[in-house]
């Protein structure tokens, strides 16, 4: 069955197969960097994702060749709006809250550059598949600025504080080997092979009930960052109201 666009965007694509959304960033020009445009376009996208109840998982991926998402767009977060205009913008479109918000499994197909709100992006997801040749930085350092999608936070719970440190201070590169023994990503695979292995993944998870999948999901994101007598208790909740 071919996928069939929902909604026709300037940044995004976004399309539904059984059950499936796909959610393209569509910048390829420049490296699917991440621009105001698409951060709107995004918030919508996920808030559709969110709502649809025909929905049961999300992937996530770059157009084009060379990148997944090379960051930023500099030109435009780089200037600076006044501090009201700022906590406006981030209230009305956060898009970091939305992908956090969703309780439906993600997952990113990620190839080439994973830069900046790239890596972002892909830290917001449940699982993460790279390409052979995907690279992953957080270079905000180099630019005088500090991570602003969550990055300082994200990096470190997926991978451990002293590389997530060594990452986020020097600005270094890692290929996808490494982001592998780093467990930053869940598998590498050939490029080629990068969206059905995705797509074997998501058709695993859908074929599921919705329901269990979405309490699971919640007692592992939720009970994270609880003590473990409460992780328990949390996850016996979710237990028996799967019963009820």
């Amino acid at each position: 069955m071919t996928k069939t666009p929902m909604t026709d965007f300037e940044t995004i694509i976004y399309e539904k197969k059984d059950s499936k959304a796909y959610i393209t960033l569509n910048r390829p020009r420049v490296l699917n960097a991440y621009s105001i445009k698409m951060r709107d376009e995004l918030y919508q996208t996920l808030q559709a994702v969110r709502d649809d109840p025909e929905v049961r998982v999300v992937v996530l991926n770059g157009a084009g060749e060379k990148a997944f998402c090379a960051g930023a767009d500099l030109s435009e977060f780089l200037t600076a709006p006044s501090p009201v205009i700022a906590r406006q913008v981030r209230f009305e479109r956060d898009v970091w809250g939305m992908f956090l918000s969703i309780r439906k499994p993600l997952i990113a197909a990620m190839h080439g550059y994973v830069l900046g709100s790239g890596i972002e992006m892909a830290l917001c997801c449940d699982i993460r598949i790279a390409s052979e040749d995907a690279q992953f930085g957080v270079p905000e350092m180099g630019l005088g600025i500090i991570p602003a999608a969550g990055g300082s936070q994200t990096l470190p719970r997926v991978i451990n504080r002293s590389r997530a440190t060594e990452m986020l201070l020097s600005g270094r590169w890692v290929k996808a080997d490494e982001a592998l023994r780093m467990k930053l990503v869940n598998r590498v695979v050939p490029r080629a092979e990068l969206l059905t292995a995705v797509e074997n993944i998501a058709d695993r998870i859908k074929n599921h009930d919705p329901v269990v999948v979405s309490y699971a999901k919640q007692a592992i994101t939720r009970g994270l960052d609880m003590p473990l007598p409460q992780g328990l208790e949390l996850e016996a909740r979710l237990g028996y109201g799967l019963l009820n």
